[in-house]
């Protein structure tokens, strides 16, 4: 079994909002990336897609996205992203996946031998905004998608927050490894855990603690792409797996 990441896929099949207003790479994204996907993966591998699945508002919404992403080969491991307006609790969203479809959310799940945890993470304290973070948490129906730059005043309560449902990740990870102790760790995180020029933080010293082989992030688009750290860092080897950075082409993991 191989695991590849795609993250940020950004469908919108019941909300359209055209991709394409942040670059003609984004010009009928959906379609490209059902074509790459079938083109690179296999029935037996595992695609792990680290948030900002769907622009739906609620779940209803979101499950024509879902159910694109489950007709594709694989089985799937989805994390919310900070755009994930429909995703409720975690019992809902599970039951609303199809079979070889998986959600994690402030746990961690085996499949084959690999354990994968992680959270979505935030903005680390210090860290500018993305010029394509869109909205702040908890943005109303119908938020418009377009360019622009946001600073929440709790960005470090938040950040500090998802430190600990990170924590929560791994300690369910630990438990996971004591009946599977061969078991390759893996994370997803949706925000970058390591920030440009390798500045460690919080969320990286835990995953290089924990062992960590390989961790799978998104978040960063356009002009930001080149923020995003990719490679070794402390131990852990990050992958930075954004659709449009990787020409909306699953990319290898681990295998």
């Amino acid at each position: 079994m191989r695991i590849l990441a795609l993250s940020d896929p950004h469908l919108s099949s019941v909300r359209p909002k055209p991709m394409d207003v942040f670059g003609q790479n984004w010009k009928d994204h959906p379609a490209r990336i059902a074509e790459n996907w079938r083109r690179v993966v296999r029935d037996d591998d595992l695609v792990l897609v680290p948030g900002d699945i769907s622009w739906a508002m609620r779940l209803e919404e979101a499950a024509p996205d879902l159910a694109l992403l489950g007709a594709l080969p694989g089985r799937k491991i989805l994390l919310r992203g900070n755009h994930d307006y429909w995703w409720s609790a975690i019992g809902k969203v599970r039951a609303t996946l199809g079979p070889g479809m998986m959600a994690l959310q402030n746990d961690a799940l085996v499949v084959g031998g690999f354990i994968v945890m992680g959270a979505r993470g935030w903005r680390a304290p210090g860290e500018k905004p993305a010029k394509y973070d869109l909205e702040p948490e908890g943005a109303p129906a119908g938020a418009a998608a377009t360019p622009g730059h946001y600073q929440r005043s709790d960005d470090e309560k938040i950040y500090w927050r998802e430190v600990e449902r990170l924590k929560l990740s791994l300690h369910a990870a630990e438990k996971l490894r004591k009946k599977a102790p061969g078991a390759r760790l893996v994370a997803m995180t949706h925000f970058p855990a390591v920030l440009p020029r390798g500045v460690a933080t919080a969320a990286s010293d835990i995953l290089e603690a924990a062992g960590v082989e390989a961790c799978v992030y998104g978040h960063l688009h356009g002009p930001d792409v080149h923020r995003a750290f990719r490679g070794p860092h402390g131990g852990v080897r990050y992958v930075f797996a954004a659709c449009d950075a990787i020409d909306f082409t699953p990319v290898l993991v681990a295998e």
